[in-house]
């Protein structure tokens, strides 16, 4: 099975956005935001993600990437 990569870190960078900007936009916590940048999550809520790619006028394809396992 593949893998989902998250690229929040890399379209923050583009949009010139910290972890507490994009925070307080979103109205998810900063610990929360954090582990999303970082991939410890394992699942994300359609409302989140609806929020963050408002807040940073991007599309969920920018932030997230599908990987297939290598054979």
């Amino acid at each position: 099975m593949g893998k989902i990569i998250l690229r929040l870190d890399r379209v923050m960078a583009d949009r010139k956005m910290s972890l507490n900007e994009l925070s307080e936009k979103v109205g998810v916590a900063n610990v929360n935001l954090s582990k999303l940048k970082n991939g410890h999550i394992s699942a994300i809520r359609f409302s989140t993600l609806i929020a963050i790619c408002e807040a940073l006028h991007c599309q969920p394809g920018d932030i997230l990437e599908y990987s297939p396992d290598e054979e």
